[in-house]
């Protein structure tokens, strides 16, 4: 007998509480389940039922071969789906959740290609720094950044963001330049208020040694973009993730400082609900983010050519 069909009876058959039910659900006779079931069993030299003539229980044995078997027939339907969307059209509304920065600054181009190739798709960005729960909010995608401890959500793993530290050319004139993170203790430094502790700097040497530099910033703002132009107009030294002062610091506009020391890195993910069922909409989505966002994004340091 053909094993696929037998693992569908005997998933049916568990989940129906009867032979009869089962067939109901396939369009079988009872009795040609209970030739698929006797056959499985003959196969395996193993009793998955204990029947009774009222009703059907699972042996030991038989309760771990359906949570297998469901498994199994579980991952042939997402396949199953999975070749269907990818021979099927994106289309209807696509609601995206982002960092308000990040979103500002690198998601239009990706947004753009995304609707220029799917024209049955209109995308509705909101942009926002604080958690939100992507169900309660009809949100499709959302871009995290930092760590993710919600095992309901899909996660794609898309570029990790060092931390740059930098300040203005003139700042540099006017307050010298540091060489050591003991050196920012003493000048007016900007922050993120939003970030875990807004003053709270860590940098590592080449020998392991970690140094954090904490106490009271001159500027803390809720919005990157703000602490940016702080920077840009020689407020102070700013500490932040690559993608928001990455350019500035390749256009010579923004000097990245303490080159010899490592900070953090932070893991930038796209997340989605709902390991199945997911829309074609949403896939495709996540695939141009994971191809502008991936192993070289636009904030990762560019190569010098070869001569």
């Amino acid at each position: 007998m053909d094993q696929l069909m037998s693992l569908n009876v005997f998933v049916a058959a568990v989940e129906e509480g009867s032979f009869a039910g089962a067939g109901r659900r396939l369009h079988l006779s009872p009795a040609m389940v209970g030739k698929y079931v006797s056959h499985m069993e003959a196969r395996l030299s193993a009793r998955l039922f204990q029947r009774t003539t009222r009703r059907l229980s699972l042996t030991e044995v038989g309760r771990t071969y359906y949570e297998r078997s469901r498994q199994i027939l579980g991952a042939l339907d997402e396949a199953n789906r999975e070749a269907t969307a990818a021979q099927g059209s994106a289309r209807g509304l696509l609601r995206v959740a982002v960092p308000v920065t990040f979103g500002a600054l690198h998601l239009g181009v990706v947004v753009a290609r995304y609707v220029a190739h799917h024209p049955e798709v209109n995308v509705e960005v909101l942009l926002g720094d604080r958690y939100i729960d992507l169900l309660d909010a009809g949100v499709d995608v959302a871009i995290r950044i930092g760590q993710l401890d919600d095992p309901a959500l899909v996660t794609r793993r898309l570029a990790s963001c060092p931390m740059v530290v930098c300040a203005s050319a003139g700042f540099v004139e006017r307050h010298g330049l540091p060489r050591t993170p003991e050196d920012l203790q003493q000048l007016p430094r900007l922050a993120f208020s939003e970030a875990v502790s807004a003053g709270d700097w860590t940098f590592t040497d080449d020998s392991g040694r970690s140094y954090r530099i904490d106490g009271p910033c001159r500027v803390v703002a809720n919005n990157m973009q703000m602490l940016l132009a702080c920077a840009l107009a020689g407020a102070g030294v700013a500490y932040g993730p690559a993608f928001v002062f990455g350019e500035d610091i390749r256009q010579g506009r923004l000097l990245a400082l303490l080159p010899d020391y490592a900070t953090t890195a932070l893991t930038m993910q796209a997340v989605y609900p709902g390991a199945r069922g997911i829309p074609i909409k949403v896939r495709r989505f996540v695939d141009y983010l994971a191809e502008d966002f991936g192993s070289h994004p636009p904030w990762a340091p560019q190569e010098t050519p070869r001569t």
